[in-house]
């Protein structure tokens, strides 16, 4: 018999992805879908799903994932956006150590990304590059306070370790919709760049986004991902030049919004 888990899901306007999210999830013993208010069919969505709706208010990713653990009713926590799916073989992974997790406190699980329809197997977003911590114990993991990319920190001195069995990562559908999903992340960004006192100077422009396009496209490989991995290392590369650009004179706006398209995966 393995130890039970909660699977908590963050929402936001999430209708064209939550169904097949919460359909991978339905083995868990639990599913607390946390929303953020979502004005579209996310909620309906997820009680026909028979997921539990937690709704409170968004200030940052880590915060709300933080707020979500004390709910959840199982000895065993696993977090999964809702672009994400978690796949038969991840299942089966989770279920084996879960049977035995003793001095363990968490795992970490790969993403296989997929950017604009194709899986990107090179460029940095390889499942081997993309290790999340996800799986975790309720009374031992919580999320740095940070704005953006908080980690879990396992306490206790327990162990932590890896499934080789990925998540399906369905990270951008569209152009469109990689600068709307970046246009979410801009308060977040702000706030982070403030708490570090970021200040960008001439190297920065001459250098970094050359070295983003190479070391992604280059050293990455990302040319054996063909025209997406061309395009994702541009992308990437234009990104870090706007914000450059921008934040040598102040962090506007825009900029928050050019650094969080960058970071975000």
């Amino acid at each position: 018999m393995r130890e039970k888990i909660t699977a908590i899901v963050p929402a936001y306007n999430e209708e064209h992805n939550i169904r097949r999210c919460l359909e991978s999830l339905q083995w868990v013993d639990e599913i607390l879908v946390v929303d953020s208010y979502s004005t579209d069919r996310t909620v309906e969505i997820a009680r026909e799903m028979g997921a539990k709706v937690l709704q409170h208010e968004y200030i940052n990713s880590a915060k709300q994932k933080n707020w979500a653990i004390p709910r959840a009713e199982n000895p065993w926590i696993l977090v999964v956006d809702c672009d994400e799916v978690v796949t038969p073989e991840l299942r089966k992974e989770i279920e084996e150590v879960l049977s035995s997790p003793a001095g363990y406190g968490g795992f970490y699980i790969p993403r296989k990304n997929i950017f604009l329809g194709k899986e990107i197997k090179h460029c940095g977003w390889a499942p081997q590059d993309d290790l999340n911590l996800r799986l975790f114990r309720k009374d031992s993991g919580r999320y740095e306070e940070r704005w953006v990319h908080a980690d879990v920190i396992i306490s206790g001195g327990l162990r932590v370790g890896k499934l080789k069995s990925p998540f399906t990562h369905n990270s951008y559908r569209s152009l469109k919709h990689y600068l709307a999903k970046a246009e979410r992340y801009t308060d977040w960004a702000a706030a982070e760049l403030l708490e570090r006192g970021a200040r960008v100077g001439a190297s920065h422009i001459a250098l970094r986004p050359m070295a983003t396009f190479f070391k992604m496209y280059l050293f990455k490989m990302g040319f054996l991902d063909g025209f997406h991995g061309l395009l994702l290392s541009a992308l990437s590369s234009y990104y870090v030049l706007l914000l450059s650009l921008i934040h040598i004179s102040e962090p506007t706006r825009l900029g928050m919004i050019s650094y969080a398209v960058f970071c975000l995966k």
